[in-house]
């Protein structure tokens, strides 16, 4: 549910093609070419070799540090084994820094390596006798000095019965007895932005909508028709909200069941989902497919253009990704997905998780978006030094909605606002500037002046004044002390990827478990690490058991105890009984999606 920045200009339609067998030679077409090894999956290794033409005395190469997450991941740790060569001569390599090499050599040529994937998710890559999944920029080096070149990729040592797909376009050949695939795209950049998913899968086109949306699913108990419909509505609404399809083809990678870790991760033109059933799925492709506008297109000026080498920074994730949550929610109670005491729960705990985290006392939505990058470290996620601009930026959304509604008589809305950004910035062809576009947007559209509310809730750290924006809308926010559970140590990941104990209470049942510090977590409830443990934490109950298998030097543990408590203030909201009819017609229009004057019957 991050995103992955792609140049805005770069964005060219791609064409999808599936299980369609065609032979042809991408050789003249592209610049820089790719050739991926799935031999022997089972070991997990990726043989790349990257051939680059017209080379005159030396090139450089360099592996993205981050990709798909706002972390530096350094993918160049799975390297092993990088060498080059200009026809049958060894060329000299030279590595300068952790993700970057210099070659010596003239004319064309072949940079060779292996890395090692076996990381379940959309934010990471997978080859296992089961299947593959690739976001390229976590096993692609590129060369800095052309990355706006056309780039080909070609698959090779297929396995006979395996299909390969992905939103820049694969056709497959048959050569000899090695089955290769091959796909091409206008840059780095746009293959970068175009996850691929190899193996045996049921695939199927969404009824009913244009242009094409296509879905393929790796998993097992997963029900077509429930996953068929929920994505049908999902699509029709939101397509419908912003006046088309930004796309001429669309592709959904799903992985369902268990283990198949959690969340999402949307492109230009697909996105990769990972969910352990299909009953989390809407949630996810609501926000996901939101992402075609918002981010994708609709986009700050501050990611524009991608640095792969550093971390790149924004204060706009509150309207990039917390809006984008926003409308998720609106859309799942627009389409008849939740019902309107769903979404009124939903609101009410995103509320309740701002509340309960002292640093939403601090933290604005704007330097909760500019700290994204600390988010790989656990001290940072505790509830006294962070607030996730996912939940600020969602209640901000709602409350913006409320409000355009309450100041332009119901006339107009966030919704609205959107359209605007996407006629102005995204068909246009332009980026908008963090929060000061989104503001002067806002007050065109409400015929209201919104500085006030931006520099005390945006830029500020002021109370929400969720009473009387809620009232507008004939709602009421209610507050009990609940008990919500606790885990009782903090996690980290390693540069390998290993999730790692870090702090463990001394006083917690994790602790008289037996859990130490340094052990690394390989299993949880039989299966991954959530990726958002404190998301994962808001769904249990205090006294659930989790089980955990650890390594601890040269040997494995199985630990299992029940989840500790804290107290809680919970946050709930309600319909007031006898609204005005304006409130009346507020709260219509903000669950159904209308504006104007007419009451819902």
């Amino acid at each position: 549910m991050t995103f992955t920045p792609v140049r805005r200009r770069l964005q060219l339609p791609a064409i999808l093609c599936f299980s369609i067998f065609l032979a042809f030679d991408t050789s003249s077409k592209a610049t820089i070419r790719y050739e991926i090894s799935l031999a022997r999956p089972e070991q997990h290794l990726f043989h790349v070799t990257m051939t680059i033409p017209e080379v005159k005395g030396e090139v450089t190469v360099q592996m993205p540090a981050w990709n798909a997450l706002y972390q530096i991941r350094d993918f160049s740790t799975h390297v092993r084994q990088l060498e080059a060569s200009a026809g049958t001569q060894i060329e000299p390599v030279e590595k300068l820094d952790k993700q970057t090499w210099r070659i010596q050599g003239q004319g064309t040529i072949e940079v060779r390596y292996a890395t090692y994937w076996d990381e379940t998710g959309p934010f990471a890559a997978q080859l296992n006798s089961e299947h593959a999944f690739i976001n390229p920029a976590l096993i692609l080096m590129y060369v800095p000095a052309r990355r706006l070149e056309d780039v080909s990729v070609a698959m090779a040592d297929v396995p006979y019965d395996w299909r390969v797909v992905s939103a820049a376009g694969f056709a497959s050949a048959e050569y000899g007895r090695s089955r290769s695939v091959l796909s091409q795209s206008p840059n780095y950049d746009a293959l970068a932005d175009a996850p691929i998913e190899v193996g045996r899968f049921d695939e199927f086109q969404l009824p009913g909508i244009a242009p094409e949306i296509r879905v393929v699913v790796h998993g097992d108990n997963w029900k077509k028709k429930q996953v068929e419909e929920d994505l049908k509505r999902i699509c029709h609404y939101e397509l419908k909200l912003l006046n088309g399809a930004p796309f001429e083809h669309y592709l959904f990678i799903l992985h369902i069941g268990k283990g198949a870790g959690g969340g999402g991760m949307e492109h230009a033109n697909s996105t990769a989902i990972s969910v352990s059933s299909e009953e989390y799925l809407p949630g996810v492709a609501a926000h996901e497919f939101f992402h075609l506008w918002n981010v994708k297109r609709i986009r700050p000026a501050s990611l524009e253009p991608v640095d792969y080498t550093k971390e790149q920074y924004t204060r706009a994730l509150w309207f990039a990704e917390g809006v984008t949550s926003t409308y998720a929610s609106l859309t799942l109670v627009r389409s008849g997905i939740w019902t309107k005491d769903q979404f009124y729960a939903d609101l009410g705990e995103q509320i309740s998780e701002l509340e309960n985290r002292p640093a939403n006392r601090w933290q604005s939505a704007e330097q909760s978006s500019l700290d994204a990058w600390s988010e790989k470290y656990p001290l940072y996620n505790q509830p006294e030094y962070s607030v996730s601009y996912y939940s600020k930026g969602q209640v901000l959304g709602d409350l913006l909605d409320i409000l355009i509604r309450d100041r332009a008589n119901n006339d107009k809305s966030l919704d609205d606002v959107l359209r605007a950004l996407n006629s102005d910035f995204a068909r246009s062809g332009k980026f908008y500037r963090d929060s000061a576009d989104i503001l002067r947007t806002v007050d065109k559209i409400a015929g209201a002046p919104f500085e006030e509310f931006f520099r005390k809730y945006v830029a500020g750290t002021d109370p929400f004044p969720y009473q009387q924006v809620l009232a507008f809308a004939g709602l009421d926010l209610r507050i009990a002390e609940t008990r919500r559970p606790t885990l009782g140590f903090l996690t980290e990941h390693d540069l390998d990827g290993s999730l790692v104990a870090r702090t463990v209470d001394p006083e917690g049942l994790a602790a008289q478990a037996g859990l130490r510090i340094g052990d690394v977590i390989i299993n949880w409830n039989g299966g991954e690490a959530p990726r958002r443990i404190e998301r994962w934490l808001r769904e249990q109950k205090p006294g659930d058991l989790l089980k955990l298998r650890v390594r601890r030097e040269d040997h494995q543990l199985a630990l299992e105890f029940k989840l500790g408590e804290i107290k809680a203030v919970l946050y709930a909201v309600s319909e007031i009984s006898h609204p005005s009819k304006e409130a009346r017609r507020i709260r219509d229009g903000l669950l159904h999606g209308t504006t104007g004057a007419a009451l819902m019957p």
